[in-house]
């Protein structure tokens, strides 16, 4: 299936996500989807039982009504409204900052669109195909709106794209799992517009506002794909009306990006994936402090200063305030403080989820932490959008050292390993599943498109009724 570019972008996105079939998609996308739904699940498994941000997600759900259903969240034993499930498993898809990436569109595609999949499927009964074909729909939908938005414009004006597009592509995927026309999904891109939200402020104390609002995307998608679904009246072009999408959210969008090569070029294989649970833009200056460090053998104590070089748009994000970057309390500050990621990068060699809780109070990475300073980067910029590229240089008391990491490990062109990326499953689901369990659920989601239901896999997400590992605990 090729569907042409056209004025009317709301309608050609609307036809491409109905129409979309496992059989029009190419093996490699099928197989790269598959990939990026294991490793959103290992995330939220994790999350459920150790995010900081969870309990309060849980209590406020029970209070507002969402507990008692039959839809699944990932990681509970619990059953909720397909609304609420949504919302969830979006945030916790989100908890950890360790979900994909698409660099172009500066975006992340999975935590939004599998969940709102993952909820329509369940009010549907549709099969692992339909889902599988859906969530690519979604994909595709999502990161073409952040690339015709232009990222950079869209997040001067202090919007996260993650959200605002992301409820776009949500309604998508959920909207092909209730078996929607192209009509009626384009209808629910004009309810998604009145639900279209997501804002940068989080980064200003470390809040929890981001994940929910990628979260409320995902539930926003489904209420938007269900209303559409009874025939709610809502506007015809809410992605390029006059007032629509496009043209509220950034100053110089270009609607046509939007529908363009929809059936013939696939963003879904621009999607990266994290080795580190911290914004994209740390990435590569991470890789290259490793690097300097393993073929230098540079140790903390010799170090005199750090100098992270960023594009732009990571400067914004990572690399300012310095002082403020430099001084992380929450886990939320230390995913966006490039001075404290490098420091830890430097001591550790790596970097896990379990090292925010040793390195956030941990005095000699604190201190490093102040000899870090961040500065733009014209080979970063240049390198930008196609890669969120990084460069370091440390200077130490026995000379200076430097280095530029273009292609952050994680990227299509410097794609993980089968083995690295069930390590990276298998180290999330770890202390929550049992190995057979996890086992069991790392295979059901590698063959989803054999699968006759979602309701089953998402069960092998469920813990034993004790987890392995309490939250924070060592």
């Amino acid at each position: 299936m090729t569907v042409q570019d056209s004025l009317d972008v709301t309608r050609a996105l609307g036809d491409f996500a109905a129409g979309l079939t496992l059989s029009d998609i190419p093996e490699d996308v099928a197989s790269r989807a598959k990939t990026l739904i294991l490793d959103t699940m290992g995330i939220a498994v994790r999350a459920q039982h150790e995010a900081p941000s969870t309990p309060s997600l849980i209590a406020a759900a029970r209070a507002l009504g969402y507990a008692n259903g039959s839809a699944r969240v990932i990681g509970s034993r619990d059953g909720w409204t397909p609304p609420g499930a949504a919302w969830l498993n979006g945030a916790l898809a989100h908890s950890l900052d360790f979900d994909d990436t698409h660099a172009g569109g500066s975006i992340h595609p999975s935590a939004p669109i599998v969940p709102a999949a993952f909820a329509a499927a369940e009010m549907s009964g549709c099969d692992g195909a339909t889902v599988l074909a859906a969530i690519i729909a979604g994909y595709e939908v999502q990161i073409r709106l952040s690339l015709a938005l232009n990222p950079i414009d869209h997040y001067n004006r202090g919007y996260h794209p993650t959200a605002t597009c992301g409820v776009f592509g949500a309604a998508a995927a959920a909207g092909r799992c209730l078996g929607l026309s192209g009509e009626r999904i384009a209808a629910s891109f004009g309810i998604a517009l009145s639900q279209s939200a997501g804002s940068l402020e989080f980064l200003a104390e470390g809040s929890w506002s981001k994940l929910f609002q990628v979260g409320w995307a995902a539930q926003s998608g489904v209420v938007a794909a269900r209303l559409a679904a009874e025939d709610f009246k809502a506007p015809a072009h809410g992605i390029d009306g006059k007032r629509g999408f496009l043209a509220l959210y950034a100053p110089n969008a270009t609607p046509a990006k939007a529908a363009a090569g929809l059936g013939s070029v696939w963003e879904t294989l621009n999607v990266a994936v994290k080795p580190y649970p911290s914004c994209r833009y740390s990435h590569a200056p991470m890789d290259a402090v490793m690097a300097l460090r393993a073929a230098n053998d540079i140790k903390a104590e010799e170090v005199t200063t750090i100098r992270i070089g960023l594009p732009a748009n990571g400067m914004t994000i990572i690399g300012g305030p310095i002082e403020m970057k430099r001084k992380p309390v929450t886990v939320v500050d230390g995913q966006f403080s490039m001075p404290f990621l490098a420091a830890a990068a430097l001591r550790l060699g790596g970097f896990g989820w379990d090292d925010y809780k040793t390195h956030l109070t941990d005095k000699t990475t604190l201190d490093l932490t102040n000899k870090v300073s961040c500065e733009l980067d014209a080979r970063c910029d240049a390198a930008f959008p196609a890669n969120m590229a990084g460069s370091a240089t440390i200077e130490t008391t026995r000379g200076s050292f430097e280095t530029f990491v273009e292609v952050p490990k994680g990227e299509p062109d410097n794609w993980p390993s089968e083995d690295e990326h069930r390590a990276k499953f298998d180290a999330l689901v770890g202390p929550c599943l049992p190995p057979e369990r996890a086992a069991a659920l790392a295979e059901a989601i590698l063959s989803l498109d054999r699968q006759t239901a979602i309701a089953g896999v998402l069960d092998l997400s469920r813990p034993a009724p004790q987890p392995l590992r309490a939250a924070g605990e060592e």
